[in-house]
């Protein structure tokens, strides 16, 4: 991982079962939505939202480390970066930009309960229109390293296929292959070529009934995806309801693991 961030191993683990993971990947629309005059900020029910998922990691795409424009107008705006307000008590956060704009940055982020080994960053921008990359992130999950991507993918059906190559291309560079891995995030992939893609490196998408995320009022595809190698899949589930649909334009995606060394309950 080049540049790598050390962060000190110290933490406690969590009092639940330490071989069941939960984890969740969540597009939060830099905290904000409407259009024009209706125009709300919705960083505040964000922070209530990620604490009542309760998964022991969180991954989250659009998220604002600052931007002058929407502090002047909005009376309520964190005086923190928007991943340390959306971190619950007890967890770390993680947070690297990928795009910057005339008044701020925004980039993807990371929360876990597990303690952080390091976190490192790569571009994976195809074209100057769209600046992207991924956010690693290593995590000690009762005594075993377990690798975390974050992931926001391209518009374009071309810069979708060249980033999933790339991102194929990194974790075979970073990431042995007998270390568990979960890649998460809006991939915007209306299709199966990405998936496709990363599953001839045993990266497999979760599936399962219920799981569309976009658009979050009405939802008609699952645009928000987590891949997982080394881990026993349980279940894949996104909430739905009225005010899930106020909060982002997409709603949150949520799957269960059984760690390697102890026996899977059950499979989706």
């Amino acid at each position: 991982m080049n540049p790598t961030h050390l962060l000190p191993d110290d933490a406690a683990p969590p009092d639940a079962d330490p071989y069941l993971l939960r984890v969740a990947t969540y597009n939060i629309h830099k905290g904000v939505q409407g259009v024009g005059p209706a125009r709300r900020l919705e960083i505040h029910n964000l922070a209530l939202a990620v604490e009542t998922l309760d998964a022991d990691i969180v991954c989250l795409q659009e998220v604002r480390a600052m931007n002058r424009r929407e502090a002047s107008r909005f009376s309520g705006w964190p005086d923190k970066p928007q991943a340390e307000f959306l971190a619950p008590e007890g967890y770390e956060a993680v947070y690297h930009t990928n795009a910057v704009t005339r008044d701020g940055e925004h980039g993807n982020a990371l929360l876990s309960r597990w303690p952080i080994v390091r976190y490192s960053h790569e571009d994976m921008s195809d074209h100057r229109f769209e600046q992207r990359g991924l956010l690693h992130v290593e995590l000690k999950v009762a005594g075993v390293n377990v690798h975390v991507i974050v992931v926001h993918f391209g518009l374009l059906p071309a810069s979708r296929v060249r980033q999933a190559i790339h991102l194929r291309r990194y974790v075979a560079r970073e990431i042995p292959l007998d270390a568990p891995v979960l890649v998460a995030g809006d991939f915007n992939d209306w299709g199966t070529r990405v998936r496709q893609l990363l599953g001839v490196d045993s990266l497999n998408a979760l599936e399962g009934p219920r799981t569309l995320t976009y658009p979050s009022r009405f939802p008609v595809a699952q645009l928000d995806h987590i891949y997982a190698r080394g881990l026993h899949p349980l279940s894949l589930a996104a909430p739905r309801g009225r005010i899930w649909s106020r909060m982002s334009d997409h709603l949150p995606l949520i799957a269960e693991f059984r760690m390697h060394g102890a026996l899977p309950e059950s499979r989706f």
